[in-house]
């Protein structure tokens, strides 16, 4: 939220304050200042001229200083054609010392060329030869010093200014046309010299989204007192202004329908107002605040829900009377305000143009014809103020916090209204806010209010009420308050304070949603016993208590081991939302259910995953052109729905791999893919790592997901733990993948994590290994395992490591036959084992090949 300091000051004395001792203060009280915008007051370093951005200072600062000597109010007493160009004029200017001749080409005064002395000067800022400003022509903010030169034959030296030279807005176009009664010859930095606070509001600070809450946070933070009266703060005063004609009760009645979505509900009326634009200084403050002008009605909505939080919205009266005459032939009868529901497929049209589809969920503000607004979102644009519009009905609502969340979110329509009930909005700001609306009105446009309010307040909330002790205090944040000094804190954020036997009890403010009762109003009250009394000053203190055991956590320690490993091995991990879409997940797996979401927040999040090779693989589509290679990885829960119950929540492992072995370089001409005995490779490392015994890898066709032939399971002490291979060239093809092969790996970390490691240890023989290679011609459908298996076993003891080297086919083994060319060690831990009983071992090996395999020997 954008805060000018000028506005601030209406409502707090902040005499002996610089802008950043104020941020420093919301800053400490939970009400972040993002950045602090100068927009004519002197910088940090008292600079006076210049774009300043310091990472010296602990807030970002930018803007610039005006020149209290070169920049001031000035008058235009006429405006005389220019000799050399149509386009431009010659203003007749006084700035409060001498007579000036100033050329511009502003459009916002050119009707007035030729035309003589003006019956009422014009007010506007202007910047003497030598004052620095943003240049208006060029783009972004570029300083420029005003010099004196020739144009079209007539000297200028000095300027009318814009909004973008004076860094207001990026408003160049025209000049400022200031008010009335803007004193001539005063420095503009004393006139509307400001500083914009953008603060950062949290949820749990909604009640601050306007200028009273940071006063009033201001003012209990600085103990100084938040200007009451009714004339610098009208939303203290149950008085409306000055009124006249009929009353507005005698008028318009209220209908609530369901007060659990609209709690109360103020209307008020203002007759024969003058659709313009209002003042300036309440057009430069709202746009310092981030709101655009628009007229002096529309203006008085947006600057009275500004300052008090209470969004507002106005409808022409007279286009209500006339729907009224359209649906009753009944004379004078009242205008009914209905609130409701919509019905499904109601159709709106919204002040935007877009006509909205509703549904049953969304509120609407109607009357007896149909609807008129999208309740604490936006207006309908039958009902809009136009500038033929004479007379106003003034509404101020408050809105169940939730649905005003759900119908914004559910139609796009993020606006000032919405954003403020969304957060939670008191119901007893409404009729505040109506008053102070209609005061604005009244003062901009010459309208006269109509007597009294109509109100309808179904369902006022409870003020929490909250008993707290010295103990609690001291307990809760470490500090020796006493029940007076406790509630003196309180009392400068409006708490209403009571002490009876020795407790306090506190009664949240009547602008306050957020206090709860029992032990969470405890925790509130505390909290801002502790905002007002200052985080930094409490001290820092020991831990009176010993230490509560440590106590780990297996699962995590695990899985963050395993992530270790991966790491090592050249992985990279990936995180991915765990919500996704059928149609996503239909591209590798079909399943028959999934866990539903109630209320997604996208269409493409709807459920919840059942495969983490999709979301895997989803996250390679997306950065497939941006490198030869990947080898990704993610470690998360897959959710299986049980009926009546919740979801089964598997951990699983999920790899995928692509791309080129080796980056190109220059020693690196043609490297090869990546292929499945990559994969294996690294999930042996993985294993082995994790320390896994008796794994094991057998081929399998059941994964619809995986190409025949190129898959396999993976077997741990003879359970299948996963399975890993290259993706099913159907599959691949549901996605933008490339032409490398897709390896994917998919594992159970339950049952992985559930096998207990093996931290086998054996000493370092002191003897000599003795080498040999061995070749056998087998059967094609024989296993390489089998073979190894066999080999270890007849060897025993005495082979101590089998290593596969080569696998050869062709026509001198004849077809249907592979060759398996084995290295095997031979060693003995007790002595040096000879070649004679090297070679029995290797013809012992030989003939149980033969024999249960029906292997030979190649020679």
């Amino acid at each position: 939220m954008k805060i000018p300091l000028s506005w601030l000051k209406d409502f707090i004395d902040l005499e002996g304050l610089s802008v950043e001792d104020i941020a420093r203060k919301l800053t400490l009280a939970g009400m972040e200042v993002d950045e602090i915008r100068y927009v004519g007051l002197p910088m940090p370093n008292h600079a006076a001229q210049g774009m300043h951005s310091s990472g010296r200072h602990e807030f970002k600062t930018s803007g610039i200083a005006w020149d209290r000597e070169k920049i001031v109010v000035g008058e235009i007493r006429e405006v005389k054609p220019h000799p050399n160009a149509d386009k431009l004029t010659l203003l007749d200017l006084y700035d409060g010392q001498q007579d000036q001749v100033v050329l511009t080409g502003a459009p916002n005064i050119f009707h007035l060329k030729g035309t003589g002395k003006l019956p009422k000067p014009i007010k506007v800022a202007y910047a003497k030869e030598g004052a620095t400003l943003y240049d208006g022509h060029a783009e972004g903010q570029v300083l420029m010093t005003l010099k004196r030169a020739k144009i079209r034959g007539v000297e200028s030296y000095s300027m009318a200014c814009s909004e973008k030279e004076l860094g207001i807005t990026e408003e160049h176009e025209g000049i400022i046309l200031l008010d009335d009664d803007a004193p001539v010859g005063m420095p503009l930095v004393d006139y509307m010299g400001d500083a914009v606070l953008d603060i950062s509001i949290l949820p749990n600070m909604a009640r601050n989204v306007n200028v009273v809450g940071i006063a009033r946070e201001l003012a209990a933070m600085l103990g100084r007192e938040l200007k009451k009266s009714s004339d610098q703060l009208p939303v203290i005063s149950d008085q409306l202004p000055v009124t006249s004609g009929q009353s507005v009760k005698e008028l318009v009645e209220i209908e609530i329908t369901e007060p659990e979505l609209n709690p109360r509900f103020v209307v008020g009326l203002i007759r024969n107002v003058e659709i313009k634009p209002s003042p300036y200084q309440i057009q430069r403050r709202l746009k310092l605040a981030g709101i655009r002008p628009i007229n002096n009605v529309v203006d008085a909505t947006n600057y009275a829900m500004l300052e008090l939080g209470e969004p507002l919205h106005a409808f022409d009266y007279d286009v209500l009377v006339s729907r009224v005459g359209q649906v009753s032939n009944l004379p004078n009868k009242k205008i009914k305000i209905i609130t409701r529901t919509a019905k499904d497929g109601e159709k709106l049209t919204t002040l935007d143009g877009v006509e909205r589809t509703l549904t049953a969920t969304n509120v609407l503000v109607c009357d007896e014809k149909g609807s008129l607004s999208l309740a604490g979102v936006m207006g309908g644009a039958e009902s809009e103020v136009t500038d033929s519009t004479k007379n106003i009905l003034l509404e101020g609502a408050a809105w169940n916090f939730i649905n005003i969340r759900r119908t914004a979110k559910q139609h796009n329509l993020p606006s000032e209204a919405s954003f403020r009930f969304s957060r939670g909005v008191h119901p007893s700001l409404a009729e505040h806010g109506v008053r102070l609306g209609l005061k604005y009105m009244a003062d901009w446009s010459g309208g006269a209010v109509a007597p009294d309010l109509v109100d309808a307040y179904p369902l006022p909330p409870k003020d929490a009420v909250v008993d707290i002790t010295v103990n609690d205090v001291k307990r809760w944040l470490g500090i020796d308050l006493t029940l007076e000094q406790t509630a003196d804190l309180l009392k400068r954020l409006e708490f209403k304070c009571k002490i009876t036997n020795n407790k306090l009890q506190v009664t949240a403010p009547p602008h306050r949603l957020d206090i709860g009762e029992g032990i969470v109003g405890m925790a509130d009250v505390l909290e801002e016993v502790a905002r007002v009394y200052g985080y930094d000053n409490i001290p820092t203190t020991t831990m009176a208590d010993a230490l509560p055991p440590q106590v780990g956590n297996p699962v995590h320690e695990w899985e963050e081991h395993l992530r270790d490993l991966l790491v090592a091995l050249g992985f990279q991990e990936v995180v991915t939302y765990r919500m996704t879409s059928v149609e996503r997940e239909s591209r590798i797996a079909h399943h028959d259910d999934y866990v539903r979401l109630t209320n997604p927040i996208a269409p493409e999040k709807s459920v919840l995953r059942r495969s983490l090779i999709a979301s895997v693989l989803d996250t390679l589509e997306k950065n497939i052109r941006y490198s030869d290679s990947f080898s990704f990885f993610e470690i998360g829960p897959i959710f299986e729905p049980v009926k009546n119950d919740l979801p089964n929540e598997s951990r699983k492992l999920a790899i995928a791999m692509t791309g080129l072995r080796e980056a190109t370089a220059w020693d690196v001409k043609d490297s090869p893919k990546l292929d499945f005995y990559d994969l294996k490779g690294r999930i042996e490392l993985m294993l082995s790592g994790l320390r896994l015994p008796n794994v094991s890898y057998t081929a399998s066709d059941s994964y619809s997901h995986l190409h025949p032939g190129k898959t396999a399971e993976l077997k741990v002490n003879g359970q299948v733990v996963g399975a890993f291979g290259e993706l099913h060239p159907l599959v691949k093809e549901q996605y933008e993948l490339g032409d490398s092969p897709i390896l994917v790996a998919e594992f159970d970390l339950d049952l992985l994590r559930g096998i207990q490691p093996a931290y086998g240890i054996k000493t370092i023989p002191e003897t000599p290994p003795i080498y040999e290679d061995i070749a056998v011609i087998v059967d094609e459908a024989v296993l390489a395992e089998s073979v190894e298996a066999l080999i270890r076993q007849t060897g025993g003891r005495s082979v101590t490591n089998v290593r596969l080297f080569d696998v050869y086919r062709g026509d001198q083994i004849g077809a249907g036959k592979k060759s398996l060319a084995y290295a095997l060690t031979y060693q003995a831990e007790d002595k040096t084992m000879t070649d004679a009983e090297a070679a029995a071992i290797r013809n012992k090996i030989v003939k149980r090949l033969e024999k249960e395999l029906g292997a030979k020997l190649r020679s």
